[in-house]
């Protein structure tokens, strides 16, 4: 097997990472990939933001809120539990990235296919970690369509769309997936 088919058939979602950094270099090496996927008209429509402290740190509240209206009518040790549950998934990953795509209201065809775009992008991005020996997840949401996140953030819901956040990290335990059968996904026609 090739190192890329490799790569590609290895490649898993990390939910639990080591709380070691990842190295700048790695993540440039990452988003050198994920600029190359593959897009029609050429629009480059993904942005990738870098999430620090502060950043992540400005969108308590909002995680707050969406953990509180998801336990609504659990008790309220599971409703905080729920919300310390939320709050570490921004504030613990090594990395996390917002990834958003651009936005064309006037042309619903090519938002289309830029979001198609973008999710090769993010796609390439994921495999390029993996390489690397990171772990990422791409996960979304209702913090993806937050009006109070895009305002944090500083992201226009005018011109990008909030597509997920990927978290990266060192893998501390990679989980055994079961993929459909080659013959569940694949039809020949005549």
């Amino acid at each position: 097997m090739s190192r890329v088919q490799d790569t590609i058939v290895s490649r898993r979602s990390i939910y639990r990472f080591e709380e070691g950094p990842v190295d700048i270099a790695s993540l440039e090496t990452a988003f050198e990939a994920a600029r190359h996927a593959p897009c029609h008209k050429q629009t480059h429509p993904w942005k990738f933001y870098v999430l620090g402290k502060e950043a992540r740190s400005s969108m308590i509240p909002e995680i707050e809120r969406l953990a509180r209206e998801k336990a609504a009518g659990r008790g309220e040790d599971e409703i905080q539990e729920g919300i310390q549950k939320a709050i570490s998934k921004i504030l613990s990953p090594p990395v996390l990235l917002v990834v958003t795509s651009a936005l064309t209201p006037e042309d619903d065809f090519r938002e289309m296919e830029d979001y198609a775009a973008t999710a090769c992008s993010v796609q390439n991005l994921a495999l390029s970690l993996w390489d690397q020996g990171i772990g990422s997840q791409w996960s979304t949401g209702g913090i993806t369509r937050s009006d109070f996140v895009y305002e944090a953030l500083g992201i226009s819901p005018m011109k990008e769309k909030i597509v997920g956040f990927v978290k990266a990290g060192y893998p501390a335990a990679i989980p055994e997936i079961e993929k459909k059968s080659i013959a569940e996904i694949r039809e020949y026609l005549p």
